[in-house]
């Protein structure tokens, strides 16, 4: 079979319908991962999908797969991501969602649980072998039973969290699949919901399904404006991650949003390791610790991270790009209703939602940037900037992703990007001289290895 490698990322399998990814791909994914499944002694793979209009046939041909490779399919249909990784903690211990994320509408693909973890790297590519080789075994024994999750889901969600009081809230799904399932969870929490495109569309009519972009949040900053709400909560296409938005209008970045939970988990859990990732705020880690907690700073990746939580025990971990994992009260795994939930829960406690958040620690930061390259050459490029940096202290180097230089008033960050070709920079200064004086040195550095290098600004 002959397959196109582009689509065969870090993290997932994501490419352009039909041109790169069809039912033919969907299909022998299925059996190629069914075959797996069962080699490690797993019998039921559950599938849902987004509201991507490639869903339905993809996700048909996906289950076609799953069957001839002979396992149990669980299909809980129109859902979202975190709703699939539910199903793969409580109905079984392996899934594949159908999504194409925050992707343009006319790309989709696929996330995976194996046996209770989310496989990246290698195992991807294994699963691109088998199906190449075409080498999958056809089995009997497939079957498929349809079980709608979503009441079990609301019910989990809703059974643990406790609002100190109402709330009055903006919720934009931006015509994701969120827009089926969150609104109503948010209703039976207590809160009176204003709702920002609902309606499950593939075609994102309104504005793309991405909250990490500030031009995506102008329908819910407006709304805030004009009505009572407090609070404006909005989801990416598949549901996996969280924006919010204050009163005023202002967005809290991910990182920010860390530093809250991150104080109210370790209220309960003293002493707990914390894990994010390099693309993260320095003011973070010293939160962290203020808060009783051990700050571990790791790879960007979301299944990265959940593998480094496993590792730490860890109760909490969060991305800059809005992935946040509960392990405390919840199940490990990444899902924008549940972290909106829970932030819902602490604001709650206070007479003055958008005050407790403008009073987080902030600094100046550019947001994420992104330098073009050629196919392959990302990490490459990385290799030779981390060999040619020479700084000395007070600055404190780490290279356990790219590069990330800190200095007592900001860093700077360049990495590798797992899913396109691009360098992904950041940099943060707590002063607005520092962040200018950062960004000169770090950017003086990569003319050195890549003169022709252009900044843009980045997508996730």
């Amino acid at each position: 079979m002959r397959l196109a490698a582009s689509i065969f990322k870090a993290y997932d399998i994501r490419g352009i319908v039909p041109d790169t990814l069809d039912e033919g791909v969907a299909e022998a994914l299925g059996q190629a991962f069914g075959h797996r499944a069962l080699a490690l002694g797993e019998r039921s793979v559950a599938v849902g999908r987004d509201g991507r209009l490639s869903g339905p046939t993809l996700a048909a041909a996906l289950i076609r797969g799953l069957v001839t490779a002979g396992v149990e399919v669980i299909d809980i249909g129109l859902s979202t991501t975190p709703m699939l990784y539910f199903a793969a903690h409580t109905l079984c211990t392996s899934g594949i969602q159908v999504t194409g994320s925050h992707n343009p509408k006319d790309y989709n693909g696929f996330k995976m649980v194996l046996a209770g973890r989310a496989i990246y790297g290698d195992d991807i590519q294994a699963l691109r072998h088998t199906m190449e080789a075409e080498t999958a075994p056809f089995a009997d024994g497939g079957t498929v039973r349809h079980v709608d999750v979503l009441p079990a889901y609301r019910e989990r969600i809703v059974g643990d969290i406790r609002l100190s009081r109402p709330m009055k809230i903006v919720v934009d799904s931006g015509n994701g699949v969120a827009g089926a399932s969150a609104p109503a969870i948010f209703r039976a929490l207590g809160c009176e919901v204003i709702e920002l495109f609902s309606e499950v569309d593939g075609n994102f009519p309104n504005h793309h399904p991405d909250p990490s972009k500030p031009e995506n949040l102008a329908d819910v900053i407006r709304t805030l404006r004009e009505t009572d709400a407090e609070l404006g909560l909005a989801f990416d296409g598949d549901g996996d991650r969280l924006g919010i938005v204050t009163k005023q209008g202002n967005n809290i970045y991910p990182d920010r949003q860390m530093i809250l939970f991150a104080r109210d988990v370790l209220s309960r859990v003293p002493g707990g390791d914390i894990v994010f990732d390099v693309k993260c705020s320095q003011r973070l880690a010293p939160a962290i610790e203020a808060a009783g907690g051990v700050a571990h700073i790791y790879k960007t990746g979301h299944s990265l991270i959940k593998a480094r939580m496993k590792e730490l025990d860890s109760p909490l971990g969060g991305e800059m790009s809005g992935h946040i994992f509960f392990k405390e009260r919840w199940f490990g795994f990444d899902d924008g209703t549940y972290a909106g939930a829970r932030m819902l829960e602490i604001l709650s406690r206070s007479v003055d939602a958008s005050a407790v958040l403008d009073a987080l620690p902030t600094s100046y930061s550019t947001p994420e940037l992104n330098v073009a390259c050629a196919e392959g050459e990302p990490h490459a490029l990385v290799k030779t900037i981390v060999d040619r940096a020479c700084f000395e202290a007070p600055a404190s180097v780490s290279t356990i992703d790219g590069l990330r230089v800190d200095w007592p008033d900001g860093f700077g960050l360049i990495r590798a990007s797992n899913t396109t070709p691009v360098l992904v920079l950041r940099f943060e200064g707590q002063t607005p001289e520092a962040l200018t004086r950062i960004e000169k040195t770090m950017l003086a550095l990569l003319k050195q290895c890549k003169p022709d290098a252009v900044l843009a600004a980045g997508v996730h």
